[in-house]
């Protein structure tokens, strides 16, 4: 066998012990698949080109000499670094890629023909193979290449983000590509299950531009069946109201009021005589099409405290609200600060904080069992 498994693999109780997955993909969505299979027990192997993964050096942030992006999604990975193009090191992978249970590429078509990996997937008729391309194969698109940006921007999502009077936004973290790799990640699993009964399902493909796009829900939904094109509208819900940020008297805090008793409660708590004479906004219909009146009022009654205030008044009423954090604020929440969600890994880059796996197996959080790796880093043992 020239695929041994890793021995931090070996005996952790997790649910995909002892499948092995090669990981060819680059930059973020095809990673993700790679380290959420990694995360659940997987043994991947990721395999960069003599140039490296391109996401190593999109900084800054740094740490110990790589970008931090290339840190986020590749824990979990033992790490080859190989040239597809030499024969002798080809037909090495080729024996690893014959002993895969799952493959992760996300190669442009040019590229696929180029490296021959047509050759490769041939090794191993078996094997889970996913795809996380730039769009459905055969379409126009689905040969160029394409980032996080560009299917938000072709998504629709874009167009539904912002502020009503302004431009089209960009969400703040890459969700285009987050979404595909759990869609990549989902098609894995599948192909696993398939397997095991000997059904069909061995080619998976997870196109960015499509993934990004069912993102939308209940946005396209409302589109497709009524043909109204949804609008961009800041902070506010497109269907409920109130379901966003009210002002206080020295910041703001998010209101979610997803039900008309939860409505009620709100307006009870609040014991604001105005407020309580608008009968008609009992139900989430009325408050729709009022929502900047009720806007309004919401803004009058909570400006008269401070948030914190608020916010300890809100605690224990039933209505669903929320203070408004940076990224230090949301990994300083007692939540977080008290589990393993947050631990601190030791890797070839040095010592650091990560974020672990959100699921929970059987009510435990899989610990990391290894940090991510320098280029090439286990090459003498695999290759």
């Amino acid at each position: 066998m020239v695929w041994p498994l890793d021995e931090h693999n070996v005996s952790t109780g997790l649910p995909l012990e002892g499948i092995r997955v090669l990981d060819f993909s680059r930059v973020l969505a095809g990673p993700l698949v790679g380290m959420i299979l990694g995360d659940l027990g997987a043994d991947v192997i990721k395999v960069e080109g003599p140039e490296g993964d391109p996401v190593r050096s999109l900084k800054p942030p740094t740490y110990g000499g790589v970008a931090t992006y290339y840190l986020a999604v590749n824990r979990n990975k033992r790490n080859i670094s190989a040239d597809l193009r030499d024969p002798d090191t080809f037909a090495r992978i080729s024996a690893l890629v014959a002993e895969a249970d799952v493959v992760v590429e996300n190669y442009l078509p040019s590229q696929l023909r180029a490296l021959n990996i047509s050759a490769l997937k041939a090794s191993n008729p078996d094997c889970v193979w996913v795809s996380v391309t730039p769009a459905t194969s055969g379409t126009e698109l689905a040969s160029q290449p394409s980032f996080d940006l560009l299917a938000q921007a072709r998504s629709g999502l874009m167009g539904v983000t912002g502020e009503a009077q302004g431009d089209p936004t960009k969400v703040g973290a890459p969700l285009a590509d987050v979404v595909t790799g759990l869609y990549g990640t989902i098609a894995a699993l599948c192909g696993l299950v398939a397997r095991l009964s000997e059904r069909p399902g061995r080619h998976f493909e997870a196109p960015l531009l499509e993934s990004t796009m069912s993102a939308l829900i209940n946005q396209a939904q409302g589109y497709l069946a009524t043909g109204a094109n949804p609008q961009r509208l800041g902070n506010d819900h497109p269907s409920i109201a109130p379901y966003g940020p009210v002002r206080t008297s020295d910041g703001m805090l998010l209101v979610a009021v997803g039900t008309d008793g939860q409505y009620a409660r709100l307006v009870e708590l609040l014991a604001d005589p105005q407020l309580a004479t608008r009968e008609a906004w009992a139900t989430n219909d009325r408050r729709v099409i009022d929502r900047e009146l009720l806007k309004s009022e919401l803004n009058r009654i909570f400006t008269s405290r401070t948030t914190q205030e608020w916010l300890s008044v809100l605690a224990d009423s039933g209505v669903p609200h929320a203070p408004i954090l940076d990224v230090a604020g949301a990994f300083d929440q007692e939540v977080i600060t008290s589990g393993n969600f947050v631990p601190e890994i030791d890797s070839s880059f040095g010592t650091f904080k990560t974020m672990n796996t959100p699921l929970l197996v059987d009510g435990k959080r899989p610990a990391i069992r290894r940090g991510p790796r320098q280029l090439g880093e286990d090459n003498d043992e695999l290759l």
